[in-house]
This record gives C-alpha cells, structure tokens and sequence, in this order.
C-alpha cells in the first residue's frame, strides 16, 4: 500500500477549474513516484577533476526521460521551492578562483582542486574542495584542510572524509588569503596537530 499524500489536504479549497488541474498533476506525481536519490558525485556538481576520471556509463534514453518529466512536473506544483534552495549555495563559487594541488609521496596518485568563491560581506571565504584517489583512512580518521604560511600549517578550514577515494568539501577561510596555501592532511580523532601530508598547494 503506498503511502501517498491526501490530494484535498494538499490543496484545500481552490476554484473548479484550478482543482481539476492540479488534480491531475497530482495523479502523474504519484504515477511517476519519487525521484532517485543523487549519487555524491551528481550533488557535487561538475568540477575539474572531471577530465582525470571515467564518466559513468550513460543511463538508457527511456529512464531519463521519465526523470526529467517527473522533476518537470514536480516544479510546477511546487512553484520552484526545491529549485531555489538547491541553487542558492552554488552562486557564491561563480567564477571563483581555482587553485590546484599536487600530490605528496604519502600518496602520489591524488589529485584536488580547491575553488575559492566571493568573499562575504563578514570577511568570509567559502571555498570548494575535490579530491580524488585518496587512500583509504582508518575507521577513526578523517581529512583535514589547513591554511598555510611560507609551507606550514597555521589554520584550520575544515574537515572532510571519502568515499572511494573520492571526496567533497565545502569549507571556509575566515582569514587574509595573500600569500596564503593550503595542505590537506591525515587526521585521527583526538589529535588535533597537523598529520601526515598529503596533498599540497
């Protein structure tokens, strides 16, 4: 039995007309039943590493099309709410700054990019992190981001973990970036000194 939402309670009391309308949005909503979740690498959105990876085997024509005419769908009964808020974070990193790093012998194979978005009106730099082909961590560690001065670590802009060899994070730089660089280094928790290095700007 499917669990689907009350079509008077959605709408309430509207004119006639507009009530067979959205009734009938409603009936294709519930036929097409809720879109599939993203996988990490969609919700990241494109980045530079792109060109360094397989794509991913493309999805039969059929299933796209049913996708698409869901989400189609769903925003003009919702009016655009889902989009607004899935968009809002994204314009910060417009025309952002890139910068790459390079790998370390603590693992040769990695690949990052940081994307450095607009500064905001308290000092703030939001920032963009992809990295790729990253080891494996222990079960208690985690990625760290450090801002660097003359090649050491001096602050902290966050913490990230992977998901096979892959990670996303979105972090902040509420500091001077002139002159600034960045390492990416091998945490464990309850340690809070810089780890072993692994990627460097």
């Amino acid at each position: 039995m499917t669990n689907a939402p009350d079509f008077d309670e959605l709408v309430g009391d509207v004119a006639e007309d507009e009530r067979a309308r959205l009734e009938h949005i409603h009936a294709l909503l519930i036929e097409a039943g809720p879109p599939p979740e993203l996988s990490p690498e969609l919700a990241a959105g494109p980045d530079v590493l792109m060109t360094y990876r397989n794509r991913p085997q493309k999805r039969k024509r059929r299933t796209m099309l049913l996708l698409a005419a869901a989400i189609a769908i769903a925003a003009v009964f919702f009016g655009g709410y889902a989009a607004g808020n899935r968009s809002g974070g994204e314009e910060a990193f417009s025309g952002g700054r890139i910068v790459k790093l390079r790998a370390t012998p603590e693992a040769p194979a990695a690949l990052a990019s940081i994307v450095i978005g607009k500064e905001d009106a308290n000092g703030n730099w939001p920032m963009r992190l992809v990295a790729d082909k990253l080891p494996a961590l222990p079960k208690d560690g985690y990625y760290e981001v450090f801002l660097t001065r003359h090649g050491k670590p001096v602050a902290p802009c966050g913490s990230f973990i992977i998901h096979g060899g892959r990670g996303v994070a979105y972090l902040n730089a509420p500091y001077e970036l002139k002159n600034a660089g960045w390492v990416v280094t091998v945490q464990r928790t309850g340690d809070h000194s810089p780890g072993r290095v692994v990627l460097s700007t």
